[in-house]
C-alpha cells in the first residue's frame, strides 16, 4: 500500500554501499523504519541531508502491516530549520533527544497529540534566542505526560523530595538512592510550572543543569528497560562546559 505522512527522522544506518535504513516516527503510523535506496550516492545527497536527528520530513512510501521494514518512495523536506543544524549546542541537543526519544518510543501506530508536541516543540526551539540550554530539560519533563509516567509534581508549599520509584514529590527522604535531593527538586517543580515560552528566563547554575538531567535520565530509565546508556550525554555536557 502506498501512504503519505510527514515524520521526525529519530535515527540511521547505513545499508549496503549506498542506502541507509532509517527510523522515523511518523504522524499517522508511530514509530516505522524504512529503507531509502541510494540514499549515500552522489546523485542522491539531497535525501542523505534530509536524514539529520530531528529533521521533519514529508514522505511517500510502500508500507505493508506485515513487515518490520518499509521502501521510502519519495522524501522531501517538511520544514527547514533556520539555526538548529548550525549552532552546535541547539545541534548538541537536538542530537541527544533525538537519541532518548529513538529508545524510548516504540508503538507503532498513530499517536498525533504526542506527534505535534514533539514537532511544535522543535519549531520553537529552533527559533529561541535565549535559554535554549534549558530545552531539554522542559522537553524531557513534559514527554512524559505523553509517556504515561508524568511526575507528580503538584506538592507545594513544603521541601520535599522526588521519589523516583513513585514518580512523585514526598514529604520524606527516600531509604533507596532513586531520589532527587531538595534543591533538585525544587528547580524540578519550578521546570514543571513553566510553558515552552517562559524557559529563557528559567535560571538555573549549570551544576544544577546538569544535576536535573541526570535525574531525568534515571527516571526515564526505571521506565524503559531498554533505554540503557544515552552515549550523547556526555557529548552533551562537554558542550555546555
Amino acid at each position: 500500500m502506498l501512504v503519505t505522512t510527514e515524520g521526525i527522522v529519530l535515527h540511521f544506518i547505513k545499508y549496503g554501499e549506498s542506502s541507509v535504513i532509517v527510523t522515523i516516527y511518523t504522524r499517522d503510523f508511530g514509530r516505522q523504519s524504512y529503507l531509502v535506496n541510494a540514499a549515500r550516492s552522489k546523485k542522491s545527497q539531497n535525501k542523505a541531508s534530509l536524514l539529520q536527528p530531528l529533521f521533519l520530513v514529508d514522505l511517500v512510501a510502500y508500507q505493508k502491516q506485515t513487515r518490520e521494514l518499509h521502501r521510502i518512495k519519495e522524501l522531501r523536506s517538511n520544514h527547514v530549520y533556520q539555526n538548529l543544524p548550525f549552532e552546535i549546542t541547539k545541534s548538541s541537543i537536538a542530537i541527544f533527544l533525538a537519541e532518548v526519544l529513538y529508545k524510548s518510543i516504540n508503538e507503532q501506530e498513530s499517536y498525533p497529540e504526542m506527534y505535534d508536541f514533539i514537532k511544535n516543540s522543535l519549531l520553537y526551539f529552533d527559533l529561541m534566542e535565549t535559554g535554549s540550554a534549558n530545552f531539554h530539560l522542559w522537553f524531557l519533563f513534559r514527554l512524559t505526560e505523553y509517556l504515561g509516567f508524568l511526575p507528580d509534581t503538584s506538592r507545594v508549599g513544603f521541601e520535599g523530595w522526588l521519589d523516583i520509584k513513585k514518580g512523585a514529590v514526598v514529604h520524606f527522604q527516600p531509604s533507596h538512592p532513586f531520589y532527587a535531593n531538595k534543591e533538585a527538586t525544587e528547580y524540578l517543580m519550578k521546570l514543571a510550572a513553566l510553558k515552552i515560552h517562559e524557559t529563557s528566563s528559567f535560571e538555573i547554575p549549570r551544576r544544577m543543569r546538569d544535576t536535573l538531567i541526570s535525574v531525568l535520565i534515571d527516571y526515564y530509565q526505571l521506565h524503559f528497560d531498554n533505554l540503557g546508556e544515552i552515549k550523547s550525554l556526555n557529548v552533551l555536557r562537554e558542550v555546555f562546559k
